[in-house]
């Protein structure tokens, strides 16, 4: 399988994918705001755990400097709602487990998981800018620290 990775100045993808409840939400809804974009493996687990509640944690400054976020896993709905649940999460996690979405981003394929090589979600982040152009594309980021490094990487100061 030929990896596709996307790049800045790459028109993003476009998708529809089912919320947390079941409700469709596309990436056009977004057209004219900033919209991160990150991929995680599964709901629940420490790292995506940790990951989401630090969106979650500065989703404030993220919205009131003009981005939006939407998380997008292989998981179903029913288990995205319980992850939501769990962790009061407020910003859209999105159901791909045919995982179309995550092979047209380039985050689905072969990665390292304790030193074996495997076939899995990889942990990418993607800012899109009002048009439609990716802005920033990040490849197998850290779960712990990522978006502390994203909101200095977008130069925002809260």
């Amino acid at each position: 399988m030929s990896e596709q990775r996307l790049s800045p100045g790459d028109t993003a993808p476009d998708f529809t994918l089912p919320d947390a409840d079941g409700k469709d939400v596309s990436l056009a809804d977004f057209r004219g705001q900033s919209v991160v974009v990150y991929f995680y493996p599964a709901a629940g687990t420490p790292g995506c755990t940790k990951q989401a509640c630090d969106f979650r944690d500065n989703l404030a400054e993220l919205n009131n400097a003009g981005y939006q976020i939407l998380g997008i896993s292989p998981d179903k709905p029913g288990k995205l709602a319980k992850f939501v649940d769990a962790e009061a999460l407020t910003f859209p996690l999105l159901s791909d487990p045919e995982k179309t979405v995550l092979k047209q981003w380039g985050a689905f394929g072969e990665k390292k998981n304790y030193g074996k090589v495997v076939q899995g979600v990889i942990r990418s982040t993607f800012v899109v800018d009002p048009e439609g152009k990716i802005s920033t594309a990040q490849y197998n980021v850290r779960a712990t620290g990522h978006v502390a490094k994203l909101i200095k990487d977008l130069n925002l100061v809260f």
